[in-house]
């Protein structure tokens, strides 16, 4: 029942209704399927899947686009995600079939030289095409995020003005020349959405406010023990904000975010690469990107495959109490409540007290913890836990808490506790936010106030039989603001250790 920190807060993600909706009004996506329902046997492709150059302003008026060439770049885009995607398929030609002479395309006109030029594929309707209007949300999302692989790999894709001066005599390219680590690229890249995301979710209001371009590039460049930017940090930092520039301008399609690019007159009045901005300087002018609710589903994906621990709330609704107590252990408070409020919907209020309190009971590091949520997850149940509750008025580790709980609900005949389990529930409360990080103002003033409840505090509760008595007491000789009886606390805290040493 130990828990494990979380790499990442919890994130709140929309339903997969929703997200599937925002998915399929995506740009890129609308793009492709409707060139996937355009497309039929005359559509001419490359043998590499790819519209051919005669293809593509037809490709571009179908889509309502330029007749020029962003018109058709957007258009061989749009093409190249449905085939990414599987929303069409190209059979490859065989190498050993020519085109019949006279053959013509399907502008009309015949080959000069009666012959096509290359082999051509041929095209016909993907079965994800299908899947988009006939499929589950969660169908049409994993078609989606086949999207956003394929836009990933095209946002860190080089750069070239002549692609015919890197392939060799053998056909081969030579990539050594691009000055192009992918590896790299997509590391960087990756590392940039990773900051985005845990500055998402850590703002609790998903997607309220947009990040500076400069903030994001300088997280990945500035060290965080450094001062004031050196020179050469300074213009690593302004390289990377053109970088991401370039790549968010490809992500925004896909729609993971929205962008506000950097501002184009601000690249004639400083050359090719923007400098970060003073502080007095109008920071939306270099550049404004947050994640939409679908980027965060999709980062969060891409994180979950790449082994991180991205947990979202509803990930513990279908599992036991024990699982439950664990994965909130660390949630910040209105998360781990929304979370249990899943975990009762979908388990109903009979039966959930009594499977609570038994997850909330052992002597590991994390049990002060999950007797905490347990408490706080029992207020959530209501008066129906009080039978339960009631049944473990004797118990060691939950007798403490069930009075209070009983107490807080306005209960009657609640049994007054013995001495020495007051002292055991304020060792365990303390433990309980010692582990979970508390504020350290609150948890001071838990300090003082559980030992100034009791006169001679300290001379007794060294005694209690509960695992985190001496660190217990050791933070309270740290915290408490009172000199002496911090001292009577480090004192009670050697007696403690001592005694846990000959105990054993």
């Amino acid at each position: 029942m130990s828990a494990e920190r979380p790499t990442l807060p919890p994130v709140r993600l929309h339903t997969e209704a929703e997200l599937a909706r925002d998915a399929l009004a995506a740009p890129l996506l609308a793009r492709a399927v409707r060139l996937a329902r355009w497309a039929g046997p005359s559509t001419r492709v490359g043998a590499g899947g790819e519209l051919v150059d005669a293809q593509l302003p037809a490709a571009a008026e179908h889509l309502g686009l330029t007749a020029d060439e962003d018109g058709a770049a957007e258009a061989s885009e749009a093409w190249r995600l449905a085939v990414d995607t599987g929303l069409v398929e190209v059979e490859d030609p065989s190498v050993d079939e020519e085109a019949e002479p006279g053959t013509r395309d399907v502008t009309g006109e015949e080959p000069e030289d009666g012959f096509g030029e290359e082999p051509e594929g041929t095209v016909t309707a993907g079965e994800n095409l299908a899947l988009l209007t006939g499929g589950s949300p969660q169908d049409v999302l994993a078609i989606w995020l086949d999207g956003l692989e394929a836009a990933h790999a095209d946002a860190t894709a080089p750069f070239f003005d002549d692609f015919a001066d890197l392939v060799g005599e053998d056909g081969s390219i030579d990539f050594d020349a691009l000055d192009w680590d992918p590896e790299a690229e997509a590391e960087f890249l990756d590392g940039v959405l990773g900051n985005l995301y845990l500055l998402t979710v850590s703002d609790g209001d998903v997607g309220d406010a947009p990040v500076p371009l400069p903030a994001l590039a300088a997280s990945m460049i500035v060290p965080d023990d450094m001062g004031e930017p050196t020179d050469d940090i300074l213009e690593q930092v302004s390289e990377a904000m053109m970088r991401l520039d370039d790549q968010f301008r490809v992500l925004e399609p896909i729609g993971i975010v929205e962008y506000q690019p950097v501002d184009e007159a601000l690249l004639a009045e400083e050359g090719e690469n923007a400098t970060p901005p003073a502080d007095d300087e109008d920071v939306t002018r270099y550049g404004m990107v947050k994640l939409t609710p679908l980027g965060l589903y999709g980062i969060r994906a891409r994180m979950l495959d790449a082994g991180v621990d991205a947990p979202a709330i509803g990930d513990l609704a279908d599992k036991g109490a024990d699982v439950l107590l664990g994965g909130i252990a660390y949630y910040p408070e209105e998360a781990a409540r929304s979370e249990v409020g899943l975990w009762l919907a979908r388990r109903g209020v009979g039966g959930a007290a009594g499977e609570l309190l038994d997850a909330a009971r052992g002597e590991d590091p994390q049990a002060p913890l999950r007797r905490l949520h347990c408490q706080q997850a029992l207020a959530l149940v209501g008066a129906e836990a009080e039978p339960a509750v009631r049944a473990v008025l004797d118990d060691a580790e939950l007798g403490g808490l069930a009075r209070v709980w009983l107490a807080e609900l306005g209960a009657a005949d609640v049994p007054a506790p013995p001495e020495s389990m007051i002292f055991w529930l304020a060792v365990d409360t303390i433990a309980a936010q010692l582990e979970a990080d508390g504020d350290l103002d609150e948890l001071q003033g838990l300090v003082e106030g559980l030992s100034g409840q009791h006169s001679g505090f300290f001379d007794e509760v060294w005694r209690v039989n509960h695992p985190a008595t001496a660190d217990v007491l050791e933070a309270m000789g740290r915290l408490h603001g009172d000199k002496k009886l911090a001292k009577d606390a480090r004192k009670a805290a050697f007696k403690a250790r001592s005694r846990s040493g000959s105990d054993s």
